[in-house]
């Protein structure tokens, strides 16, 4: 559906960038979004609370109906509203009002606010940084690929968990501050993550063996899952290459944004180049 009159002005301006006034537009949202975070993370330290709490609440409330109206606005002059409702920053905008309204009924719901941060994502649009999401969408494909290796990793390391927590449980029992199977396996978490909190530790010599040996099984797993994703990051780098053909010599290993061939320097295809948005 075509956009006229005033719906068609607020959409250039809210959803534009090419104009003035939606590049002011979208600045002046962007500042306004850090600023409201920023009053968010100073309500939560006490002093300034005690003393400013009221200043901070009327300012909230402030930046909350300036968003809530800026969002009525996004979904009146939008040209598919459901459309925008749903997609991402359609989601990201909605959530980014609905914790002060939460807070009338659960207090301390107003700190989920900080998720406001989300929306400065806008600002790839404004600095026409579009083009490094592409180098995003292709992190977020080599995470795809690799989603079944990587579960099937943490799932094993997750039994090793359950195995070590029992034994722990076991060996050094309540008197050790291993007073249940659960808080065990807590501890074979951190000790196999290499965190290691110390607020749990065997007493006993078998304890601590066992405890060297979990310490060890840690450091050798800890880079699976880097070794897993960068695999498929250079897979997928290399198939997103592969297909970016010269016509003229026929290699194929060029940068995607290319638009001469490094080899030739024949012009690449059109519809081969990576758009920019």
């Amino acid at each position: 559906m075509a956009l006229t009159g005033r719906r068609k002005l607020l959409n250039e301006v809210i959803f534009g960038t090419e104009t003035p006034a939606g590049r002011n537009f979208d600045v002046f949202l962007i500042w306004a979004i850090l600023i409201s975070v920023g009053l968010v993370l100073l309500a939560s330290i006490g002093p300034i609370a005690d003393r400013y709490g009221t200043l901070l609440i009327t300012l909230e409330w402030l930046f909350t109906g300036l968003f809530t109206l800026e969002y009525a606005a996004r979904i009146y002059c939008s040209v598919n509203r459901r459309k925008y409702i749903f997609s991402f920053y359609g989601v990201v905008d909605l959530l980014a009002i609905l914790p002060s309204y939460l807070a009338l009924l659960y207090t301390g719901a107003t700190y989920l606010l900080v998720i406001r941060l989300l929306r400065v994502l806008r600002i790839f649009r404004i600095l026409k940084l579009v083009r490094y999401l592409q180098d995003a969408n292709l992190l977020l494909r080599a995470l795809g690929l690799a989603r079944r290796k990587i579960l099937v990793f943490y799932s094993s390391v997750l039994v090793m968990c359950v195995i070590f927590g029992s034994l722990m449980f076991v060996v050094e029992g309540p008197e050790n501050g291993f007073t249940s199977i659960p808080t065990s396996v807590y501890w074979a978490i951190v000790t196999i993550t290499t965190v290691g909190y110390g607020d749990i530790s065997p007493h006993t010599p078998l304890g601590q063996a066992i405890a060297a040996m979990t310490m060890l099984i840690g450091y050798s797993i800890i880079a699976v899952p880097t070794g897993i994703l960068t695999a498929e990051l250079a897979g997928e780098m290399h198939r997103e290459r592969k297909h970016h053909r010269c016509n003229n010599c026929g290699r194929s290993v060029h940068d995607p944004d290319a638009e001469f061939c490094k080899f030739c320097g024949y012009r690449l295809e059109p519809s081969l180049q990576v758009e920019e948005v």
